[in-house]
């Protein structure tokens, strides 16, 4: 099985261009609940090619990206590199490599579900500063996203043997509250994409449990990937729905 730091590696063009990005108001939320400003330090943890990074550094923060795979870290580098305060740091959720202390908010994007809990624990009240915050952040598919994502996910269960596996362990709210030492507070948000096949296309294959070129699964799933996108388009486009969900708090704060 490929490991959780290589799974992406040999995706990084498609992630770059098709995966979505988050919604104003999850910035205004890390504004107004957890004290992101200009002067805030703050680790994006599994930052894979930046896509909430930039965000972040567009506040004027001074922002560490963590990730350890070098395909996804070296194009947030070549993407990022005019933003005078990112940092691009080899490292992992359990081992940051940075200094005690030394972080106002830690975030993580589509990513905390590759994390062994109880050493990124452990992490966290290390490198975290006194009422620091974390926020664990993920777009997911609504629970009524009607009947093209329903047939999308159909087509995924037939031809992607680790779809299932995959996206149950996403959101996991036992996991979550392990983490945070709590139950932390959350907040949930509209999202969406309007793609054209190509984008169709590319969002799919950005993900790590879609067949590759030369798998026998790829050929018959792109095929019903085009069916589906001929039955639903409308003037070219597909909307593609999501929930951003956000879990945030100051771990270990409060009542267990």
């Amino acid at each position: 099985m490929i490991s959780s730091t290589e799974r992406f590696s040999t995706r990084v063009e498609d992630y770059i261009k098709y995966r979505p990005g988050y919604p104003s108001a999850l910035l205004e939320l890390l504004r107004v609940r957890c004290g992101l400003a200009a002067t805030s330090t703050v680790a994006d943890v599994g930052s894979g090619t930046g896509i909430l990074t930039e965000l972040l550094l567009e506040t004027g923060a001074e922002v560490y990206a963590i990730e350890p795979n070098k395909e996804m870290r070296e194009a947030a580098e070549r993407l990022l590199s005019d933003y005078g305060r990112f940092r691009s740091v080899n490292g992992t959720a359990e081992a940051t490599t940075l200094p005690q202390g030394s972080v106002d908010l830690m975030t993580a994007s589509q990513a905390f579900h590759w994390f062994d809990v109880p050493k990124t624990r452990r992490e966290v009240a290390r490198v975290l500063k006194p009422r620091g915050w974390v926020v664990l952040i993920w777009n997911e598919r609504p629970p009524d996203a009607g009947p093209f994502l329903d047939e999308y996910d159909q087509l995924l269960r037939r031809h992607a043997a680790d779809y299932d596996r995959i996206t149950r362990m996403r959101a996991d709210e036992v996991k979550i509250r392990e983490l945070f030492g709590r139950r932390p507070q959350s907040a949930v948000f509209a999202n969406q994409q309007v793609l054209d096949f190509a984008g169709l296309h590319g969002r799919l294959m950005s993900s790590s449990y879609a067949p590759e070129p030369g798998h026998p699964e790829h050929e018959p799933m792109i095929a019903g990937l085009r069916a589906l996108f001929q039955r639903h388009n409308r003037a070219g486009k597909v909307v593609f729905p999501y929930r951003t969900l956000v879990y945030f708090d100051q771990p270990g704060s409060g009542a267990a």
